[in-house]
């Protein structure tokens, strides 16, 4: 759940304690069934005007304002056998950025992959037709050319993808979806993910895989034909496992800002967008605050209305107190 106030945080906080303040004041001198429906009000108002609601609605209007960035891991690890039962990782990731595209329809997606190194797939696009096909066509490296990748090897491009984003549509809240298993295969550590964060509003690291590990196809030959297992020289040639490394996940979930969420089979995806929501924009401009509810399920609307509610009752209450008033006054005249 996230909150959109209605008002400037501090001035929003402001009024708040004031009025819970007030309403507990009433309540310790004497807690009538009147003071009671005082500090109802008080709260369903206050909560009303934060506006609580869920990330994942159907708004395509509202998502032509976002820019979407998926970061992709292609590395031979992705062949895995280990999403939901059997199948390759891979196959995960495709599912998953297909079921977000259609969430987030309308907006402008792109795709980075990276494996000894990082590239930009798909520029930033509204073409979900275009998304779908540079998706379908991605496999995982060859095993036998791959010098070793790092977990964060698009640190770079994807900040200087942001920057560019932020200085040409600052308005446009950002979303980052970064797709792998955590498995670094580099000599040296991952250095950490920095390269312009703060222009992060949004988006989640998705991680596939299992602790337990699964085995690998070699991709040297075609995508339509994968060859054998790939074979670990330090287990004398028994098909190499590779495991998931949630704690790697978690840590570049942590430097960007965005929720972890571990994906072991296909459907729900609504879960992990939930936990994606996007902030305000970190460069939007005065007046456009508004375009960050993009794709969210408003609740205030409930707090509103039994607000009216008690309002009514209240409204009820004192005007059969005021019809008791006036029948003695009746009764002397």
């Amino acid at each position: 759940m996230t909150l959109l106030p209605i008002l400037p945080l501090w001035l929003y906080l402001s009024i708040a304690v004031l009025l819970l303040a007030g309403a507990v004041t009433l309540l310790i001198k004497g807690a009538t069934a009147a003071r009671w429906r005082f500090a109802a009000l008080v709260v369903l108002v206050l909560v009303a005007g934060a506006r609580p609601g869920l990330v994942g609605a159907s708004a395509p209007v509202a998502n032509t304002e976002l820019n979407v960035y998926f970061v992709v891991d292609v590395t031979p690890s992705v062949a895995a056998e280990d999403y939901n039962g059997t199948s390759q990782r891979l196959e995960g990731m495709k599912s998953d950025i297909a079921a977000l595209a259609t969430e987030l329809a309308g907006a402008r997606f792109s795709l980075i992959s990276f494996d000894s190194t990082a590239k930009v797939t798909l520029p930033l696009t509204t073409d979900a037709t275009a998304l779908q096909t540079m998706t379908e066509v991605l496999t995982p490296k060859s095993a036998f050319i791959s010098k070793g990748s790092s977990i964060s090897v698009a640190n770079q491009l994807l900040g200087q993808r942001l920057a560019a984003a932020a200085e040409s549509h600052p308005e446009r809240p950002r979303l980052v979806f970064y797709l792998g298993d955590g498995e670094q295969t580099a000599d040296a550590a991952p250095e950490p993910f920095k390269d312009n964060t703060e222009l992060i509003d949004g988006g989640a690291v998705l991680g596939y895989g299992t602790a337990s590990g699964g085995k690998m196809r070699e991709y040297s030959f075609s995508s339509d034909s994968p060859g054998p297992y790939i074979l670990d020289k330090a287990a004398q040639y028994k098909p190499a496992i590779s495991s998931i490394d949630e704690k790697a996940l978690a840590d570049i979930a942590a430097e960007l800002n965005v929720p972890y969420v571990h994906r072991e089979q296909p459907g729900n995806i609504a879960a992990a967008l939930g936990k994606s929501a996007p902030k305000v924009s970190s460069s939007a401009v005065d007046g456009m605050d508004s375009r960050s509810g993009a794709g969210r399920i408003e609740l205030y609307w409930l707090f509103a209305l039994a607000a009216f509610g008690v309002a009514g009752w209240e409204l009820l209450s004192l005007n059969c107190a005021y019809r008791q008033l006036l029948t003695p006054a009746k009764e002397r005249s």
